[in-house]
């Protein structure tokens, strides 16, 4: 049988599923460790998973959090309505995420298959472009347009980054296979960007400029990708290797009970919710190094406090605006790295609705009143989210990235839903969709939330050294001893930043280092990220 795509690698090519299946468990500290302090900076997935686990080693992880538990994993529920919710952050997990659904089973959370375009989930899909719309419900009523896009795509990927060997060595978890690989397609396109690799393919160059330009408007399974366009191949490359484009489940009732029951799930009576006497403490203001082997963390109250080790969470932007970051806790090197970090900007608007109406068929056509949609209007991405025949639905009218997103920036929620509606109309002349909202709106701009700052990380050519020393600085050995103790994890110290794996994988990275900061150690028979990094460390670049 033929094994599934995960996120196994392709940078480092470390089972993370594996490592939290296995019986032996993660690690242990010394008992002369046991009930040492660790800092957790931000209460999203990324720190709450690294605080659940780090407890579990027996360490007291002490979580600081400036708004709400969750992070990007945020799931709003409308006014009135606690079960109908807004996913302004993540919204769809693909299944090669297999770590990050270690945590979502464990917690017991439920899925359903995501309404993405052009998917078994989907009842219809619409595509409009330029005035023109195409209606599809099956793989047969796509124009020859999105078919010669489709193949022109999958040639181009292995022509240009030997996609299928990557695969199979992926599937087979051939370590020396996927990094000779991917290794070799570092070296080629980290300074090119996807629009360079799309223009220069073979493939699309026998097509027309207007193929390259729908390929952008349309994407490849989950919506357009124009977006993406400046950044370096790489990003695009490990997101289509993994299949994290592919095959998207929802969490039914919202992603960020995730986080909540990771807070409250309790190991023998005990639990970070009961660490913490029931919610974390105020977000951080300031990180000093105190004496060679602790670290000051002042909260927004002024309260101080010293730890062996700290991890921070949260974005590394906010290392050097909002909190006070003493230079001397990271090398210049690496300083260079979370500086040139830089943010997309992303966008969501949603309603909620009387009842899911885009289930009914259009008397004289036949076709579903409303359908998941893909256009180059303001809207751009449209989602349908149904929750059953006699319960509201929720319509996600827009959900766009960087430029779309900044031009409703200064917009009111009421201002955003106006615009929307006027360019479904367009779309939908006969649908009054307006006559269906109740309740309030709900919107995001992640750019212009002092917390964030920005939605997710998008690499540019040339991004790759700055992405290896921050996904690498887990490593501590190797550093001066005063830059140690201080961690990093996220999903923009991830590889694929953006998806919520990302950040799940380096939380554990983080574990490991810090495990071994205070001289814990793996089970022999389950060796961790830092036991085995030597063999399958993502390849360095010369600087």
């Amino acid at each position: 049988m033929t094994k599934p795509i995960t996120t196994f690698g392709p940078d480092f090519p470390f089972a993370y599923d594996d490592w939290l299946a296995h019986p032996a468990g993660l690690g242990t500290v010394p008992k002369a460790a046991q009930g040492a302090e660790v800092a957790v900076i931000g209460g999203g997935l990324s720190g709450v998973i690294a605080a659940y686990e780090l407890m579990k080693m027996g360490l007291k992880p002490v979580v600081y959090e400036q708004g709400r538990l969750g992070g990007r994993l945020r799931s709003q529920p409308f006014q009135g309505a606690d079960d109908t919710i807004a996913e302004l952050g993540g919204m769809r997990f693909p299944i090669s995420a297999t770590a990050f659904f270690h945590y979502a089973d464990l917690v017991g959370l439920q899925t359903r298959p995501f309404p993405n375009p052009l998917d078994d989930a989907s009842p219809s899909t619409v595509i409009d472009l330029e005035s023109e719309s195409f209606y599809i419900e099956t793989p047969d009523d796509q124009p020859p347009l999105l078919r010669e896009i489709a193949a022109a795509w999958a040639e181009a990927l292995e022509q240009g980054a030997e996609f299928s060997a990557l695969q199979t060595a992926i599937r087979a978890r051939d370590i020396p296979k996927s990094k000779e690989i991917w290794d070799r397609l570092v070296a080629a396109w980290d300074e090119r960007t996807f629009y360079d690799f799309v223009a220069s393919a073979p493939a699309f160059q026998k097509l027309s400029f207007r193929h390259r330009e729908v390929f952008g408007q349309v994407g490849f399974g989950t919506g357009g990708w124009d977006s993406d366009f400046p950044n370096s191949m790489l990003e695009i490359l490990r997101v289509v290797a993994t299949g994290l484009d592919e095959d998207q489940k929802l969490i039914v009732g919202g992603a960020e009970q995730l986080v909540r029951r990771l807070w409250a799930h309790e190991l023998g009576g005990l639990s970070l919710k009961s660490l913490h006497g029931g919610a974390p403490r105020p977000g951080v203001t300031r990180l000093v190094r105190a004496s060679a082997d602790k670290i000051a963390v002042t909260d927004r109250w002024g309260d101080t406090r010293l730890y062996g080790a700290v991890l921070s969470t949260c974005q590394s932007w906010l290392l050097t605006t909002s909190i006070f970051c003493g230079e001397d806790l990271f090398s210049q090197k690496l300083w260079m790295a979370l500086d040139r970090t830089r943010y997309m900007q992303s966008s969501k608007t949603f309603v909620m609705v009387d009842r899911p109406f885009w289930r009914e068929r259009d008397a004289q056509t036949n076709r579903y009143l409303m359908s998941t949609t893909l256009s180059d209007r303001l809207t751009r991405g449209t989602y349908l989210f149904d929750n059953g025949p006699d319960q509201p639905g929720v319509i996600c009218l827009s959900y766009s990235w960087m430029s779309d997103a900044m031009k409703v920036l200064p917009l009111s929620p009421d201002q955003r839903v106006n615009l929307m509606l006027g360019a479904l109309k367009n779309i939908y002349p006969d649908v009054d969709i307006t006559r269906h909202i109740v309740g309030d709106p709900i919107t995001v701009s992640w750019e212009n939330d002092p917390g964030f700052l920005g939605a997710f990380k998008g690499a540019l050519p040339g991004h790759y050294r700055y992405n290896r020393r921050m996904y690498c600085h887990f490593m501590q050995d190797v550093m001066p001893p005063a830059e140690r103790g201080m961690f990093l994890a996220g999903d923009d110290i991830s590889w694929t930043p953006g998806w919520a794996e990302g950040a799940v994988h380096t939380a554990l990275n983080a574990v490991w280092g810090i495990m071994h900061h205070f001289g814990g150690g793996t089970a022999p028979e389950n060796p961790g990220p830092g036991d085995l990094f030597d063999r399958i460390a993502p390849v360095a670049l010369p600087d």
